[in-house]
């Protein structure tokens, strides 16, 4: 742990590391400001008429809850001014948000899941904001952006992190150079560093997953949870702990913590729907995060990260954590693969 503020590890990347120019570095200090006036939403809780049902549905047809639309004005109102920005995109917007023309345009595009795991604001289970960092295509800056500016893989992310908002609220970031932890001191009303570049660790006996939805999963996942569930007695000859919180944030950085392996995959109720999860706005960020702590993300066969975007709001199966355990699940994909196509 260090006294290190988020603003001198900033500075630092940009002047001795070349990780990051000026602009992206006080577009990053802005999200991390919006994120502390969410913190202090959330803590509001009843008291500032915070929780339940907004009575309405985003465009994913989710029933949005007050702080949603409320975490989204934030960062919207904190960002659209500082000239860091060619344009935005929220899971809570059906489409694309330009930076209005009173204000400058930059270069960078912001997406942000505004509240990941809404459903758990309510009881007061933790939950968090995602965000994520992509450089707008060459000559946008002389054009409307679109949402086909947005549609990159997620390796061109140049930044990507979380905010957390439970017992302490806390801020996960990379910029390519590893990742970072920063405490919020409410005292000073500043972020400092708690821990410096996290690596996930090895061989922890852990999963996380719902496994309400197990008789709705593809063999490959039901075989890998069917071995953690067998213990010591079993092909894996250990036994495993299961996790489960509904908030990916919470789930994530324990994992970044304390090991073990994430799963949200495809299932058989919608068949046609890759995953649950939405790439641009929690895998990719999540998936470069957990990357860059010496882990791995895939949707069960391909890298997260080299998934082709085609859509604004398109899912995606998601496996991420430690790099042996993903590994282990894309292989019985992969096993699974081979034997239909040779039956």
């Amino acid at each position: 742990m260090t006294n290190k503020t988020l603003t001198r590890f900033l500075v630092e990347q940009q002047r001795e590391q070349n990780a990051l120019p000026g602009q992206l570095r006080l577009l990053i200090e802005i999200v991390a400001r919006a994120c502390k006036a969410i913190s202090h939403s959330v803590n509001k809780g009843a008291l500032g008429g915070m929780l339940g049902d907004l009575g309405s549905e985003n465009v994913q047809g989710e029933v949005q809850k007050k702080l949603d639309v409320i975490a989204n004005e934030i960062l919207l109102e904190a960002n659209e001014w500082g000239g860091h920005l060619a344009a935005m995109a929220s899971e809570e917007m059906e489409a694309i948000y330009p930076t209005p023309n009173r204000f400058p345009r930059g270069e960078y595009l912001l997406l942000f899941d505004p509240i990941d795991g809404s459903s758990n604001i309510d009881v007061d289970i933790s939950v968090g904001t995602i965000f994520s960092v992509l450089k707008a295509p060459a000559g946008a800056e002389s054009r409307e952006i679109d949402a086909n500016d947005f549609m990159q893989k997620g390796a061109t992310q140049v930044a990507a992190g979380y905010a957390i908002y439970g017992p302490q609220t806390l801020l996960v970031l990379t910029v390519g150079t590893g990742v970072y932890e920063f405490a919020l001191d409410r005292d000073m009303g500043s972020w400092r560093m708690t821990q410096a570049n996290i690596t996930i660790p090895k061989n922890y006996a852990e999963f996380a997953i719902n496994m309400s939805n197990y008789r709705h999963w593809a063999p490959p996942v039901r075989r890998y949870v069917d071995e953690c569930l067998a213990g010591k007695d079993g092909a894996r000859g250990k036994n495993f702990n299961m996790r489960w919180t509904a908030s990916m944030v919470a789930d994530v950085h324990r994992i970044l913590k304390r090991g073990g392996i994430f799963m949200y995959p495809w299932d058989a109720r919608k068949p046609d729907m890759p995953g649950k999860l939405r790439l641009m706005y929690e895998a990719n960020p999540m998936a470069f995060l957990i990357e860059q702590a010496g882990g791995a993300a895939f949707d069960g066969r391909t890298r997260i990260m080299d998934v082709d975007a085609t859509a604004l709001h398109q899912r995606v199966g998601v496996v991420l954590g430690d790099a042996e355990e993903v590994e282990r699940v894309v292989a019985y994909h992969r096993e699974h693969d081979a034997q239909t196509a040779s039956a």
